[in-house]
């Protein structure tokens, strides 16, 4: 299992190669989800989560869009994936978690870090989850 700390990484760097290495046949343990970094101006970014999770579909039935960050995290992941709801892309799915902070279970095992460049416009996942 590949453990990687993405406080600083680049939300859509970071699930494309997450899903291609799951692909592979490895597993996934994403921490510190709140600490990703969505590059553009914060205020259309905003506006593009807001007016996604207005639209529901009809009859409550879908499509929803989350508001945790680990599951936007998770979703964006999800969305690089091959038909996410059978066969191969299920099970890769599977295989992957996201957390918000660092486990207990995850503490002392050694982490990949991503993400050390900033762009000049950025805002974390985190601020539009409040």
């Amino acid at each position: 299992m590949k453990i990687i700390d993405a406080s600083g990484a680049r939300l859509g760097r970071l699930a494309s190669y997450v899903a291609k290495e799951a692909l592979k046949g490895e597993e996934f343990a994403i921490l510190n989800c709140e600490e990703i970094i969505i590059s553009g101006n914060k205020k259309q970014i905003k506006e593009k989560f807001d007016k996604k999770r207005r639209m529901i579909g009809s009859g409550q039935r879908g499509p929803k869009h989350p508001k945790p960050s680990h599951m936007i995290v998770k979703r964006t992941i999800r969305g690089m994936l091959p038909e996410h709801r059978f066969g191969r892309g299920r099970e890769v799915f599977k295989k992957i978690k996201c957390y918000n902070k660092i486990p207990a279970e995850f503490k002392d095992k050694e982490k990949i870090t991503a993400g050390k460049e900033k762009p000049i416009k950025f805002s974390k996942v985190g601020e539009f989850t409040k």
